[in-house]
């Protein structure tokens, strides 16, 4: 089991421990818990990295890694579902308004680092069993189910242990999306474009990691 933290894991708990220390200043001053909501939601993006990082020793399919690939999926959505607290972001004339502008964008930043991360460690453990293109359509279909799970969480208010407690709701709501995608066209279109835009910067990272990994290649050549 893997439990040494390495060098990006410590730069996550730095960011992290620098939005909260920027919230903590914030209700210090203030004497209000505008923001408040970032400790849970981080806690809950933070989730699926503890899924995947048990993957990142294991070379075989069982039990095991089903369930851990499946709790993962289950929770994956928490991670980038942060960035829509992009909402609750208003001037505040109780602080400055860059200070709540870097609170909000640094705690949203946590959210898409750590679903990044935590695909990446999904993809490479697919990629010790699973074709290039194989892995590639099921990172392409998580990705679209995660934009799918984060509107479910931001506007129908679903929570990822529904799927326990309100199977039947949820499983309805589903049910219904799929069956009739045109009378929920802003549902797709959501989980679409949100899928698009996530999409987007997780290839641009790995092709930046990919070409730094090359440039430093020739350095030492």
């Amino acid at each position: 089991m893997k439990t040494k933290i390495n060098s990006l894991e410590k730069m996550i708990l730095v960011s992290i421990g620098f939005t909260m220390s920027l919230l903590f200043i914030r209700i210090l001053f203030t004497k209000e818990l505008t923001y408040g909501f970032f400790p849970w939601n981080t806690i809950l993006a933070v989730v699926p990295l503890l899924f995947s990082r048990k993957l990142t020793d294991k070379d075989e399919w069982n039990k095991y890694t089903i369930g851990l690939i499946s709790g993962w999926l289950l929770f994956f959505p928490n991670a980038p579902y942060i960035i829509t607290d992009l909402f609750h972001f208003s001037k505040d004339p109780g602080v400055p308004y860059w200070f709540d502008l870097v609170l909000v964008v640094s705690g949203t930043w946590n959210g898409m680092l750590l679903g990044f991360v935590s695909l990446m460690q999904v993809e490479r453990f697919l990629l010790k069993k699973l074709s290039v293109k194989w892995t590639g359509l099921i990172i392409a279909l998580c990705i679209l189910l995660c934009g799918y799970g984060i509107y479910l969480g931001r506007y129908l208010r679903y929570n990822s242990w529904d799927i326990l407690t309100n199977p039947f709701e949820l499983l309805s709501a589903i049910g219904n999306h799929i069956l009739s995608p045109f009378a929920n066209s802003r549902i797709w279109a959501f989980t679409i474009v949100f899928s698009m835009m996530f999409g987007i910067i997780y290839f641009t990272l790995k092709q930046l990691v990919a070409y730094m990994v090359l440039e430093k290649g020739k350095y030492n050549e």
